[in-house]
């Protein structure tokens, strides 16, 4: 995968999902997800390294960041479970933690093949099988 085309990826992976750019929570995952990709390792600290790093990007606090992003994972979770199982690979009994979000986000987007600009010049879906 291209970092250029990260930000694509990522935006079209949540907007696939249901989540949509009005969710304060959209722009924290995307940015984690990028910094995550970037650096793996991210997802292990994710309270104590990747929140404070997002938190500092839109000048807000690391406790906004995880409320931002459990209420978006919520929202996926309630609006879109059937995808987030494709994204998962296994059935999921219960909403995802913030952290197995990321982290099914990142192993999605660090596996897809490389797409050129958008998800309609690909003609392929990073969701999809």
């Amino acid at each position: 995968m291209m970092l250029d085309n990260l930000p694509v990826e990522i935006y079209d992976a949540l907007y696939q999902l249901g989540l949509t750019a009005n969710y304060t929570g959209f722009f924290h995952i995307a940015y984690a997800v990028h910094l995550a990709v970037q650096s793996p390792q991210r997802l292990r600290l994710v309270t104590k390294w990747l929140y404070p790093d997002v938190a500092a990007y839109y000048n807000t606090t690391p406790a906004a960041v995880e409320r931002n992003i459990r209420l978006s994972v919520a929202r996926v979770w309630s609006e879109t479970p059937d995808l987030l199982m494709k994204l998962s690979h296994t059935p999921l009994s219960e909403k995802p933690s913030n952290a197995k979000f990321l982290a099914l986000l990142v192993s999605q987007l660090s596996h897809a093949p490389s797409r050129e600009g958008t998800a309609a010049v690909a003609g392929r879906s990073c969701l999809s099988g």
